[in-house]
């Protein structure tokens, strides 16, 4: 059907599932918010107005941080969309998903220094995923659906769409499409083919698996360090707060992941790194065993690499060869000692109330 491309951008919004916006209007971006307010898309997506667009930026960062899903933000061109860049940055560097939507000048303008023009997608080019500069009103929700897919995929993070002035007054095709269909068609199916993996998550190396098992079997002081990934991740709260009681072991965070064990829980020992509890620092110098759940070793966290978590064996796991002298010992030889290193670990830590 045949459709104003502002309109094209709504709908695209609504295939997302896109039911909160944080922006603040400016001239080139009026089509936008023309076409949100006056043919009913208040009514379906909940608009935030802040005071400025940096607090925009931040609050869609927020947003996603908070729900889960992707966040969205518009700004218009010049200051802006130079405004968000300390909110795209910060969303990048933390991982939050977030589709940035900014309108340039009108294509004959791009270029010449126009009035309130800038090459938003060159400044952003470091601190995003993705960017595109949409000139092309037929190739509009092809971008936005490829964008929110980039976005929310693999590691999150931010990706900004920036469309040329003339193009939001423009007219183009547009076909519904479910978003369990968005990657059979057009510029996200032929990403997908040039790729090496597709947008899921990857099955779990059931050899990685029993490798850890056996870490874990033989360690006497293990460690857990917690990062954002649990935070981020649908579900893995509850299952990581399993696991830690399971293993009742120490608990230490990064910055990213306060919150996955709570602060009053006996096995938590505080936050980690330069900024971390003694406890926690004290704990990393001495376990035998780190285990490190959804988070990096930054600056922060790993001051000096040289010397974090020194009392730790380097392990490498290899497919195949570790688990075939596992099979090829005496089962009762295995549990035997799967029990002494059950009992070596309830002797050395604490037990829970």
């Amino acid at each position: 059907m045949r459709m104003k491309t502002a309109q094209i951008l709504m709908e695209c919004l609504l295939e997302q599932g896109v039911d909160t916006v944080f922006g603040y209007p400016g001239g080139t971006i009026l089509n936008v918010y023309d076409e949100f307010e006056l043919h009913g898309y208040k009514e379906k997506i909940r608009h935030i107005l802040t005071a400025h667009e940096q607090g925009a930026s931040h609050a869609a960062d927020g947003y996603a941080r908070a729900t889960g899903k992707v966040g969205v933000c518009f700004a218009t061109s010049g200051p802006g969309a130079t405004n968000l860049t300390t909110g795209i940055a910060t969303a990048y560097y933390d991982s939050s998903p977030v589709v940035f939507i900014t309108c340039n000048v009108s294509e004959n303008l791009i270029g010449k220094d126009s009035f309130q023009e800038v090459d938003i997608t060159g400044i952003t080019m470091p601190i995003t995923k993705c960017n595109y500069l949409v000139k092309d009103p037929s190739q509009l929700a092809d971008v936005l659906r490829e964008a929110f897919a980039i976005a929310r995929t693999g590691r999150p993070g931010p990706v900004l769409v920036d469309i040329a002035k003339n193009v939001t007054a423009a007219e183009a095709d547009y076909e519904p499409l479910p978003l369990a269909e968005h990657p059979n068609h057009g510029r996200l199916a032929a990403m997908l083919r040039r790729a090496s993996h597709e947008l899921k998550a990857p099955e779990p190396d059931a050899g990685d698996i029993q490798t850890l098992l056996d870490m874990i079997e033989e360690a006497k002081k293990p460690l857990v360090l917690v990062g954002g990934g649990v935070i981020r991740s649908k579900g893995a709260v509850p299952e990581f707060r399993k696991f830690i009681e399971r293993l009742n072991a120490p608990v230490a965070s990064t910055i990213m992941g306060g919150g996955a064990c709570p602060g009053n829980h006996p096995l938590f020992t505080g936050m980690i790194g330069m900024h971390g509890s003694h406890a926690s620092n004290l704990a990393s110098d001495q376990c035998d065993l780190l285990i490190a759940v959804g988070c990096r070793f930054s600056d922060r966290v790993a001051t000096d690499p040289a010397t974090f978590a020194r009392q730790n064996r380097p392990h490498r796991h290899r497919p195949g060869g570790d688990r075939q002298e596992r099979q090829d010992r005496p089962p009762h030889h295995r549990r035997r000692q799967a029990g002494a290193g059950a009992a070596q670990r309830k002797a050395a830590r604490p037990r829970l109330p």
